[in-house]
């Protein structure tokens, strides 16, 4: 008997994962009487997800992927998501997504499930396109709210040590640049840095 694989995905671990669980489970008995769930909590846009390859290496053809919806499964740019559902292909599994009603009905056989089929590929690219996009916007808000509030992200602290010691070996004037380099243990650029600093 085929098995119904509930995938269920929130990106931080302050979210709850399991959210939607119970109800994806009720959802399956439509399908078949045997499931198995794969929990994480994991950013949409990572295509190595260690639930996810867990689920796609334990699946069988025929075997159903449920999901709650499609940015649970796929936050991805293009070419991911053109990986990834090639990966579901390759693994003959049906792909049942809860809040779009047309992928209910992905069992079926003949030709209503061949234009279903088709009608339901380009409504996941449509709405994993969107989830990708929602995600590319509020990345970008919270990079303009950290602008307008002034913060500047920290780069690495000097080691004001070695800048002492460059500074030191530059006023005695015996040693090149590419030889203070060697001695203090740090890149060429970071002397001649510390030599413009100097001046």
């Amino acid at each position: 008997m085929n098995i119904v694989r509930i995938y269920v995905r929130a990106s931080t671990k302050d979210q709850d994962a399991e959210r939607a669980l119970e109800d994806l489970i009720k959802f399956s008995m439509h399908y078949s009487s045997n499931y198995l769930s794969y929990i994480e909590n994991y950013s949409g846009t990572k295509l190595n997800r260690p639930q996810l390859n867990q689920l796609l290496s334990d699946s069988q053809q025929g075997d159903i992927l449920l999901v709650e919806s499609v940015d649970r499964l796929s936050r991805l740019s293009q070419d991911d998501f053109e990986i990834l559902k090639q990966k579901i292909k390759d693994k003959g599994l049906k792909l049942i997504v809860a809040d779009l009603p047309t992928t209910h009905h992905l069992i079926q056989e003949g030709m209503t499930g061949d234009i279903l089929y088709v009608i339901n590929a380009m409504l996941i690219d449509l709405l994993a396109t969107m989830a990708r996009l929602d995600n590319e916007k509020r990345t970008e808000r919270i990079k303009q709210g950290l602008l307008r509030s002034g913060y500047k992200p920290k780069g690495k602290a000097p080691n004001k040590a070695k800048h002492t010691r460059i500074k030191q070996l530059l006023a005695l004037d015996t040693m090149t640049k590419e030889e203070i380099s060697k001695a203090v243990g740090v890149g060429i650029a970071t002397v001649y840095r510390v030599a413009k600093l100097k001046e």
